[in-house]
């Protein structure tokens, strides 16, 4: 009997605990993303600060910190959410998995929209509009005419950009080489390895007025939906996206992004 009784207590408390860790478990799950960055004060960007003007590194005040366009975005939604701004720098190939372990809240990085990116990500609305651009050296720059041109060539894109994909879909006459970071793409095309790199526009003419032996090609490319700059959230956070909009919207309606990009411009980049 007083056995029976024992294993009576001891199923009483296991299912005590049960419900009371099911109950807390529900609890964390429907916080929402905003909550949850409103709770803990801080708004973790992740970001891959090699993309002047977007962001880089930059000295301020004797200082170095990540700087740019986006960075300055950055700051706007984080005032208007009243949290700090925590900038988390990383390749670009990992920022938007920080994203999907919950290491970071947003991904700002120059970002393009895909469909695919799309299956696994909420995004903000576009917030700036670019095309893509063959960054080449200066005495090749009337040989590269058109897309064609590149058959054989050896054509640099940075890993996990949408470049990448774009090239490998649509370029595979070239031979494409993936490097981790926009920097090293472009030392790789000033040493003759690669004959061409292909990035957004506002970037590449970063690249030309800091070095005068490089120049945009003549090639062009469509304007499509990847050309979108948007900031990544995590799948369900349609109350941060709201937000997140809201900011944008009011930036795109007052022109503040070209200003961003404008100051980010007075800068000087640290490699």
């Amino acid at each position: 009997m007083k056995f029976n009784k024992i294993l009576t207590l001891a199923a009483t408390v296991v299912a005590g605990l049960t419900l009371a860790a099911c109950s807390s478990s529900t609890t964390e799950s429907s916080k929402s993303t905003l909550d949850a960055i409103k709770e803990k004060g801080t708004l973790v960007a992740a970001t891959s600060p090699d993309y002047a003007p977007f962001e880089f590194q930059a000295l301020v005040d004797g200082k170095n910190e990540v700087v740019g366009a986006d960075i300055m975005l950055a700051q706007k939604i984080a005032d208007e959410l009243g949290v700090k701004l925590e900038i988390s720098p990383m390749n670009f190939d990992n920022v938007l998995t920080s994203v999907q372990n919950g290491k970071a809240d947003i991904a700002i990085a120059g970002i393009s929209y895909s469909e695919e990116r799309a299956k696994t990500f909420d995004f903000s609305e576009e917030y700036y509009l670019i095309s893509d651009v063959l960054l080449v050296n200066k005495d090749k720059a009337d040989q590269i005419k058109d897309t064609n041109a590149l058959a054989g060539l050896n054509l640099a894109v940075q890993k996990g950009s949408t470049q990448e994909t774009y090239a490998k879909e649509n370029l595979s006459s070239a031979k494409i080489v993936s490097l981790t970071l926009m920097g090293e793409a472009v030392n790789e095309l000033k040493a003759g390895k690669v004959d061409a790199v292909l990035m957004d526009s506002p970037v590449a003419a970063g690249y030309v007025s800091q070095n005068a032996d490089l120049a945009i090609a003549k090639a062009e490319f469509p304007t499509i939906d990847e050309n979108s700059k948007v900031i990544a959230l995590p799948k369900g956070s349609a109350d941060l996206k709201a937000e997140i909009d809201k900011v944008i919207a009011d930036v795109k309606a007052k022109g503040e992004f070209d200003a961003f990009l404008e100051k980010a411009a007075t800068y000087t980049a640290v490699e």
